[in-house]
């Protein structure tokens, strides 16, 4: 870092988020992007381009009507730049910051980030996932294609990375408000359940020591405690399964279901996703609301996701300061490693729990 004063410090910071099409005919590319990524479809080229390219050419109808219901295309890049804009207002006194987006499987991509990044000449730079709980699948593929484009493009300056944070308190008290006043509304109907659903992985991901489910279920639990409401009926559950191997549950659907022969109303909690998007605009306010009229669940809530809830951006305006303030080039949202040692998916794996 350049000596000086904290006016002449420039800092930029990089979110990670998955990305989406923003019209129809990117969404084949789209798909495409996505799963040609070895962190999705864990197979070597050429032939997991040949499968990108079948799997996105088959799915590109279902998903472009998908699409078609949020007008044509994903909202994920306006919500992420209004996140973007909060977080940058939030750290004006650390000197002269930069806050850009960096998306995994559509525009603007690491390439153009970097770019970016390297036009504002800063003395470090923090990269900042907009995914909570850390993931092979998310935060690590994004992490090594920043790393591949900074790579291309010669751009070295000093980087450290805040690779989760789970159960940070503003992330929790976004989550915890937004409960609360639907948990009033389904109280009505019945003693409340609350279905914490997160986007699954297969269980071989999980085996193979990602870390995603445990954190996830973290998350939750935090979540439960800042409640505080006596007898809780809550569950962790998976949405968004595609193809054939077998997903970690158990799943949002089958909840729905269970709700129904319950006869319980629901509050389903999106806690994986800090942005609307497909999955939570379509999956969750549409396709399982209905599914939830048709198994004669008494009521069917949605919390939505925190995108600019004051306290979450609080929250990622302090784990902005705090690799800032620290040394670590890897740091959780409490320094050191978060995870359990028998996750060797973590980051830190290196690192032994406290």
């Amino acid at each position: 870092m350049t000596e000086g004063s904290t006016a002449d410090r420039r800092i930029s910071v990089v979110l990670f988020n998955l990305g989406g099409p923003d019209r129809p005919e990117a969404v084949r590319p789209f798909l495409f992007n996505l799963f040609n990524d070895k962190s999705i479809i864990r197979v070597p080229n050429p032939f997991r381009m040949i499968l990108a390219s079948l799997i996105s050419r088959r799915r590109a109808p279902e998903a472009g009507k998908i699409y078609e219901e949020l007008g044509g295309g994903s909202p994920l890049l306006p919500n992420t730049v209004a996140q973007a804009e909060a977080l940058q207002e939030r750290l004006a006194d650390l000197g002269q910051v930069q806050v850009v987006i960096a998306m995994r499987y559509w525009h603007p991509m690491s390439f153009e980030a970097v770019e970016q990044v390297q036009s504002f000449d800063p003395d470090e730079v923090v990269l900042l996932p907009l995914y909570p709980q850390f993931s092979t699948t998310t935060t690590a593929s994004s992490l090594r294609v920043w790393g591949e484009a900074a790579k291309a493009l010669g751009f070295e300056c000093p980087t450290r990375t805040m690779c989760c944070y789970p159960v940070e308190e503003g992330l929790v008290a976004g989550y915890a408000d937004g409960i609360r006043r639907e948990y009033e509304a389904a109280k009505a109907h019945g003693a409340p359940r609350i279905l914490f659903s997160s986007h699954g992985l297969p269980e071989s991901v999980v085996r193979d020591g990602d870390p995603y489910q445990w954190q996830c279920e973290q998350t939750a639990a935090a979540i439960v405690d800042a409640l505080a409401l006596d007898g809780l009926d809550w569950v962790s559950c998976y949405q968004s399964r595609v193809g054939p191997l077998k997903w970690i549950g158990p799943s949002t659907d089958d909840e729905i279901k269970r709700a129904g022969r319950d006869g319980v109303p629901v509050v389903v909690v999106p806690i994986a996703f800090v942005s609307e998007h497909s999955e939570t605009l379509v999956e969750l306010d549409i396709e399982y609301r209905e599914l939830a009229e048709e198994e004669k669940v008494p009521y069917y809530g949605r919390v939505p996701t925190v995108g600019t809830n004051t306290a979450f951006m609080d929250g990622l305006a302090r784990l902005v300061r705090q690799v800032v303030a620290g040394d670590r080039r890897m740091c959780s949202q409490q320094g050191g490693r978060l995870c359990p040692t028998g996750w060797k998916g973590c980051p830190q794996a290196e690192v032994v729990s406290a």
